[in-house]
């Protein structure tokens, strides 16, 4: 999931979540705060984990009145937080929450309608939150599709402005400037639908170009870093083995890569890094945040031993790393990293 940046004084203009030219990927600033939220599908709080500093990290929870939950946000300047719910099925944010204080109980301060089936992963741009949602969308479960709801968020209220039907099933999403990114579930396939919020009309669209990301067999999670030019893809490897099977790849300079790779064709594993094995605990990783500040990679994994958050460093060369830390977070679905 997205990861918000501190970006350098030439990006400081831009608006939130809108990439850097490739060279000015290299001026990453140094931040004191750092935050990963995430969310379960267990109890529905929202666990935070200080990790400003790796050596000596403190957790504090939110505990809300859901049930269960996906997609997870923050947006500093608001204090706010957002989750997709699954047990209301919609977005629900909670206002005034101060990130170095102590676990409270919270209320929910921003809402909308109920309109998703079965909510995922969460995208935002400025004032608009996109969720995927994985239920079928036209009841015949041999196709492929999936919903993404577009909310505009104004005062204190989730407006739904439209409804996107998709010719992939749907999972992880993330914005890379205009482009939302999707993971095509069920497959080792990564699309992109180019300015996405454009379509501003209900409707069915298909993807702008679709590739096959070589050594995964089912990737679930997704992360796009714009300083590094970095994305990051969870396997979640077979469905029904959620201990051992899992992992994540690297790709570096990956929008030259992207680019290079023809519609329908095949990202050699070669140009990745993958990082799995018996050590890494990783067998159903379904999120996936990054810090490029300290290369730190921090994946949601919702099968082993009931579900954790787990963090990596020295990912470089890949491999079948041990994580720098494992914390037991049952049902753990999504992650998020805020920085200030």
């Amino acid at each position: 999931m997205k990861t918000i940046k501190i970006m350098a004084l030439f990006c400081a203009t831009a608006i939130t979540f809108t990439s850097c030219n490739d060279s000015e990927n290299d001026a990453i600033l140094e931040t004191d705060t750092k935050v990963l939220f995430t969310s379960n599908n267990s109890n529905g709080n929202i666990n935070m984990y200080n990790v400003s500093d790796m050596n000596s990290i403190t957790t504090s929870t939110l505990t809300t009145t859901t049930l269960q939950a996906d997609g997870i946000y923050y947006d500093g300047s608001e204090d706010l937080v957002v989750q997709a719910s699954r047990s209301t099925f919609g977005l629900e944010g909670y206002t005034d929450v101060d990130i170095t204080n102590n676990s409270l109980n919270v209320n929910v301060g921003i809402t909308g309608s109920l309109d998703m089936t079965s909510p995922r992963e969460l995208a935002v741009s400025g004032n608009f939150y996109v969720v995927a949602d994985n239920a079928d969308a036209d009841g015949n479960t041999s196709t492929n599709d999936g919903r993404l709801f577009i909310y505009s968020k104004i005062d204190d209220t989730f407006t739904l402005r439209n409804v996107i039907t998709t010719d992939i099933k749907l999972w992880g999403i993330i914005f890379k400037g205009n482009d939302l990114y999707a993971i095509a579930d069920t497959t080792n396939e990564l699309a992109v639908y180019t300015d996405f919020l454009s379509n501003t009309s209900t409707a069915t669209i298909t993807t702008s170009k679709k590739i096959v990301i070589e050594g995964i067999i089912r990737t679930h999670g997704l992360t796009y870093d714009s300083m590094t030019d970095t994305m990051i893809l969870t396997d979640i490897g077979n469905a029904t083995n959620g201990q051992d099977d899992g992992g994540f790849h690297i790709i570096n300079n990956f929008t030259s890569k992207f680019n290079s790779t023809s519609n329908g064709a095949t990202l050699a594993v070669s140009e990745q890094t993958r990082v799995s094995g018996s050590n890494t605990l990783l067998g159903n990783p379904v999120d996936v945040a990054y810090d490029n500040e300290t290369e730190t990679v921090f994946i949601a994994e919702a099968g082993n031993g009931g579900g954790r958050i787990l963090a990596f460093n020295n990912i470089s060369s890949g491999g079948n790393l041990t994580p720098s830390y494992n914390a037991s977070l049952a049902s753990a679905s999504a992650v998020f990293l805020h920085k200030e």
